[in-house]
């Protein structure tokens, strides 16, 4: 009972956060909304198993994963502060968060070989949080949580080649989605 409670709390300023994307469902924010939700429910799902078992061959790879998230997230964040030279000017899609509204395309540092570093960076956790206890209930919320992270960003992709124009359709050519020289 207490993670349906735990649920509906944490969900509640997920759902604040998001505000602004859930009535636009063609915008990145709202299929992100429902990749958090899905996380959030993976992490309730197998948080009492988070250090049982700490040397099973699941638990090892989960924590790989669990690790590797910071990379791509420490990375995506620094390049949008720094050179993707946000502005709260940028009024296109009032749903982006403020270091969303970058008014340059980056295409340097972790951005040169994969377009969506943050989102990356949730798909490992996503998984990372399965593998402490892989189940069918748990493969169901992290194959959810993995459509709805490829869905944000086909839909963030839309946006900025809105956005960026030619030069963010030439840059797709160049980089892959959420895994360097693989996908």
């Amino acid at each position: 009972m207490w993670k349906i409670i735990a649920f509906v709390i944490i969900s509640l300023p997920i759902i604040y956060i998001s505000r602004a994307s859930l009535p636009h469902p063609r915008s990145h924010g709202f299929h992100r909304f429902f990749a958090w939700e899905a996380i959030l429910g993976l992490f309730l799902l197998n948080v009492d198993f988070w250090f049982r078992d700490p040397f099973a061959w699941y638990q090892i790879i989960s924590w790989v994963l669990l690790f590797a998230s910071f990379i791509p997230l420490g990375f995506g964040v620094h390049a949008l502060r720094v050179r993707g030279k946000p502005t709260t000017h940028r009024e296109d899609d009032a749903s982006l968060y403020k270091f969303e509204k970058t008014t340059q395309l980056i295409t340097t540092g972790i951005y040169r070989f994969i377009r969506h570093p943050l989102y990356s960076s949730l798909l490992l956790l996503a998984w990372g949080i399965f593998f402490k206890l892989p189940s069918f209930f748990g493969g169901i919320l992290v194959a959810a949580a993995t459509v709805f992270l490829v869905l944000t960003a086909k839909a963030d992709e839309a946006e900025c080649a809105k956005f960026f124009g030619e030069s963010y359709r030439e840059y797709m050519k160049k980089t892959k989605m959420f895994i360097p020289y693989l996908f």
